[in-house]
């Protein structure tokens, strides 16, 4: 795959793990990049690059659905709950890097929203 997809990848870890209270790690028994805040799932992310190379992220319902029709490359969320949760393909040239990092921080404060607020004064 690509060197481009290898620098996404990097490019949205680095993102995610910069967001107050977040860490990124490997999940093994997922195979995955998790995106984390306070133990609550806010993405998930392919770790290698390679053709069917994802990333998934909370939406709001009519956000989600809007963006499965504007473009092919979103879908419902792999493995989550197809209301809440897109994936969207990495080899995409639908959605530029900046729109998706975008994306990460919008998911990333839908789910902070719903972190208990003795736990959000910690982040």
């Amino acid at each position: 795959m690509s060197q481009s997809m290898i620098e996404r990848i990097d490019r949205f870890k680095k993102a995610a793990d910069q967001l107050q209270g977040a860490k990124v790690y490997y999940r093994e028994e997922w195979d995955v990049y998790y995106f984390d805040l306070m133990g609550k799932m806010f993405g998930l992310m392919t770790p290698e690059a390679k053709e069917d190379a994802m990333i998934t992220l909370k939406g709001g319902p009519e956000k989600n659905d809007l963006l499965r029709e504007q473009y092919s490359d979103v879908i419902p969320g792999y493995h989550t709950n197809k209301v809440h949760w897109n994936s969207i393909k990495l080899e995409t040239d639908q959605l530029t890097d900046d729109e998706i990092e975008h994306l990460i921080v919008e998911s990333y404060h839908l789910v902070y929203k719903n972190v208990p607020k003795k736990n959000r004064d910690h982040i």
